[in-house]
């Protein structure tokens, strides 16, 4: 027991004194806590403003590239050495209200959007919060796409089979289906620099399959000035026939073909009036050895 008339002071905890002290002077611990809570709510509020600068890479990624076009330029061309996904159709999808109604009328200087697609996709990923439902509504339509490629397929295949039936057992066929011949060879006029007209030009719309209308080695297949976009394909007679203005290719120097298979789409480029299919049949590879090419096709057999 402790001694008497001495008393044991009572310790009392650091809470405690704090409270005494605010009792006789509020003041002084109401200032340092008011502070410390002002300190705290700004580290807690830093951190916050992370997500906003780390959406903007985002951002940064989702603008989509472009390319200017060039003389000599054509989707076609273009679709291939920029590698986009669907071919010129996808860029000219993408690029119509640019182009305009004519795929095969491009302009030196036209801005074209490459992969627009990806570029509106990346945009509507940030919304990952939504629910799956429409990822669930997307993932039907991919089958039916690839659905479609088989009947693209058979397309082609049914209309090569049906040129090779307008030809004969040689192989030879029109250069389009059901030909119809809107500018005979020999045509006098000043639109031609040599005077006459040098080949044959068949009526078809822009985008009409042109196929090659006999077996053969390609020789040339790109620009060729007032020709446009032009193919050139010698037979094994010996002799070569011209496929001009148009407006995509689809095979390249050195590539061998058969009787009626597509070697392109019908357009409008070059010095040419409007769409349709120049054809000439040479005796050499340039301007100037033609021939009669209707008389050469109905030789081989082709009735036009």
């Amino acid at each position: 027991m402790p001694a008497k008339g001495k008393h044991r002071r009572t310790r009392t905890s650091p809470i405690s004194r704090g409270i005494l002290a605010a009792g006789t002077g509020g003041a002084v611990l109401a200032l340092p806590l008011i502070g410390a809570t002002g300190a705290n709510a700004a580290e807690q509020s830093a951190p916050a403003a992370k997500p906003a600068a780390q959406s903007a890479p985002a951002a940064a990624k989702s603008a989509p590239k472009t390319y200017s076009v060039v003389a000599g330029d054509y989707l076609a061309k273009i679709a291939a050495e920029k590698k986009v996904k669907g071919g010129w159709q996808k860029l000219y999808k993408d690029n119509r209200e640019v182009v305009g109604g004519n795929p095969s009328l491009i302009q030196p200087g036209m801005k074209l959007v490459l992969g627009a697609k990806a570029s509106g996709s990346a945009e509507a990923a940030p919304s990952k919060a939504a629910p799956s439902k429409e990822k669930a509504a997307e993932k039907p339509a991919a089958p039916a796409e690839k659905a479609a490629a088989p009947a693209e397929k058979t397309a082609t295949t049914t209309s090569t089979e049906s040129a090779a039936s307008e030809g004969n057992t040689s192989g030879y066929a029109a250069p389009v289906e059901n030909p119809n011949v809107t500018t005979q060879y020999r045509a006098s006029g000043a639109s031609w620099s040599s005077g006459y007209h040098t080949g044959s030009d068949f009526q078809a719309a822009s985008g009409t399959s042109v196929r090659s209308i006999g077996p053969g080695t390609v020789v040339s297949a790109g620009w060729s000035g007032s020709y446009g976009n032009e193919v050139v394909i010698q037979h094994s007679d010996g002799m070569y026939s011209q496929y001009a203005h148009l407006s995509s290719l689809e095979v390249s120097a050195g590539q061998t073909v058969t009787g009626g298979q597509q070697i392109g789409l019908s357009g409008s480029t070059g010095n040419s009036t409007g769409p349709h299919l120049h054809f000439e049949v040479r005796t050499g590879p340039s301007y100037g050895s033609d021939v009669d090419p209707i008389a050469y096709l109905r030789s081989h057999g082709v009735s036009i």
